[in-house]
C-alpha cells in the first residue's frame, strides 16, 4: 500500500447493504479499511418522550413498537421493571408463556439475520430459504398472540393470552419442522466453502475487546464471553431450565471471535430455543397467566407505586435494559431504554479495521444491528437547523459538570 493515498468511502444512511438507516464512514487505502466510524440517529421516533405522558399499561403498547423484530424484548423488559416497583408477582404459568414467546422471537430474529447475512454474501438462494423457513416461527407466533408483528401479548403482571391445549399441536409441528431442518441449515451456513472463505478470519473481535466494549449476546459469546442473562440471572421460566450459553466450541472449533463464529452461535441458538420451548410445553404449570385480569386494578396498583427499577431481558441480540422510575403519579417520571445493539455497534470500528472493502457488508451485518432500537435523539441549537455533533455534546457535558462542581 506504499504510496497510495487514503480516501473516504461513505456507506449509508441508505444503502443496499443496510437493512436500517445508519451512516458508516470508512477510510480506505487500496481495498483495505484503515479506520471506520459510524453515525446513528436517522430513525429516532421519540418513544421514550411519548411514554412520559402515558400510564404504564399504555406504555406497554409503545414498547412493543420500539422494534419490529424484538417486540417481546422491550415489552417484557419494561413490564419487569414496573412489576418490581409495584410489587406485582407474575403467576408461574405466565412466566412460562413469556419464555415461550421470547424464544420464538429469538428463532425468527436469528433466521431473519441469517437471511440478511446470506444476502450480503451474494448467496440469495440461501437468503430465500432462511426467510421461507422463518415463516414457520411467524405462524406459531400468530397462533399464540394473534399477530405476526407487534404481538402485544405482554401485560404488566403476566400475559394477555394463554397457550391453550388446541394450540400445542400447531406449535409442536413448527418445532418439529426446525428439528428436521437444522442439519440442512447447519450444512448450508457452516460447511459451505464460499461462506467459510468469506467469514473465517474476518471481523475479528477478541475476548478482551468484547469485554472492554461491553459487547453482548451472540456478538460477545462468539468471542468467548460466556455471559447470558438467562443463565447468569434467571428470570421467567429460565430458572427451571438447564441451559448453557451457546459458544463457538459447540461446533468443535476454537473461539476466534470472527464473523464465522457469530454465525455458529446464532445457528445453534435456534436449536437451543426449540429445545427450550419444548421443555416449557412439557412442563407447563396450571393456573392463571396474569396477576390480575382487570386492567383497572393493574393500573391503580401501578399509579400508587413509587421507586425505581431496572428490567432486563436476554434479547436475540443480547441484554436489553429498561430503567423506570415512578413517584405515585399516573406516568413514570423517567424511562430509559438501552437496547442490545447500543452496546454492540461500538465494536464496528474495531472489527472493520483491516477488512477488505468487499467484506464490509457481512461484517457490519454480523453484529445483527437494530437501529430502531438504538436511536435516541438529535439535539439542535435552540430549535435551529444546527445539530450538535457528539464531540460538541461531550464538550458541553464536561463544561456542565465543571460548573456543577464549583
Amino acid at each position: 500500500m506504499a504510496g497510495k493515498a487514503p480516501y473516504i468511502v461513505p456507506v449509508g444512511p441508505i444503502h443496499p447493504a443496510l437493512k436500517e438507516p445508519v451512516h458508516i464512514e470508512l477510510t480506505v487505502v487500496g481495498e483495505e479499511v484503515i479506520s471506520a466510524d459510524f453515525t446513528p440517529g436517522q430513525t429516532h421516533r421519540g418513544i421514550e418522550w411519548m411514554g412520559l405522558s402515558r400510564n404504564p399499561v399504555q406504555i406497554v403498547h409503545l414498547t412493543d413498537r420500539i422494534c419490529g423484530i424484538c417486540g417481546v424484548t422491550h415489552s417484557l423488559s419494561f413490564a419487569r421493571a414496573v412489576e418490581q416497583i409495584a410489587d406485582i408477582t407474575v403467576p408461574e404459568r405466565g412466566d412460562y408463556v413469556r419464555t415461550i414467546i421470547a424464544e420464538f422471537e429469538r428463532i425468527q430474529s436469528h433466521l431473519l439475520w441469517a437471511g440478511v447475512a446470506a444476502h450480503e454474501l451474494g448467496f440469495d438462494t440461501l437468503f430465500y430459504l432462511a426467510w421461507r423457513v422463518r415463516e414457520e416461527a411467524m405462524d406459531a407466533i400468530e397462533v399464540i398472540t394473534g399477530n405476526r408483528v407487534n404481538y402485544d401479548i405482554i401485560q404488566i403482571g403476566g400475559t394477555r393470552r394463554d397457550i391453550t391445549e388446541d394450540q400445542y399441536e400447531k406449535i409442536r409441528k413448527c418445532l418439529n419442522t426446525y428439528k428436521d431442518l437444522f442439519a440442512k441449515l447447519k450444512k448450508l451456513f457452516l460447511e459451505d466453502a464460499v461462506i467459510k472463505s468469506r467469514c473465517v478470519g474476518t471481523g475479528l473481535l477478541s475476548f478482551e475487546t468484547a469485554m472492554a466494549y461491553s459487547a453482548v449476546g451472540p456478538t460477545s459469546r462468539a468471542s468467548g464471553v460466556t455471559a447470558d442473562l438467562r443463565v447468569d440471572y434467571p428470570y421467567c421460566a429460565y430458572g427451571d431450565l438447564d441451559i448453557k450459553p451457546v459458544m463457538p466450541t459447540i461446533y468443535g472449533s476454537d473461539v476466534n471471535g470472527d464473523t464465522y463464529d457469530r454465525i455458529v452461535v446464532r445457528i445453534f441458538e435456534v436449536a437451543q430455543s426449540v429445545e427450550i420451548i419444548e421443555t416449557c410445553l412439557d412442563n407447563m404449570p396450571q393456573g392463571p397467566v396474569i396477576w390480575e385480569e382487570k386492567v383497572a386494578k393493574i393500573l391503580s396498583t401501578c399509579k400508587k407505586a413509587s421507586g425505581e427499577a431496572v428490567g432486563r431481558h436476554e434479547a436475540p441480540r443480547g441484554e436489553a435494559v429498561h430503567y423506570v422510575a415512578m413517584d405515585g403519579a399516573e406516568a413514570p417520571i423517567a424511562w430509559k431504554v438501552k437496547a442490545s445493539s447500543y452496546s454492540n455497534l461500538h465494536v464496528w470500528p474495531i472489527i472493520l479495521k483491516g477488512a477488505q472493502l468487499a467484506d464490509i457488508p457481512v461484517i457490519v451485518a454480523s453484529v445483527d444491528p437494530c437501529m430502531s432500537c438504538t436511536d435516541r435523539v438529535a439535539i439542535t441549537d435552540n430549535g435551529s437547523t444546527k445539530i450538535f455533533t457528539k464531540e460538541q455534546l461531550a464538550k458541553m457535558s464536561y463544561e456542565k459538570s465543571r460548573r456543577m462542581m464549583k
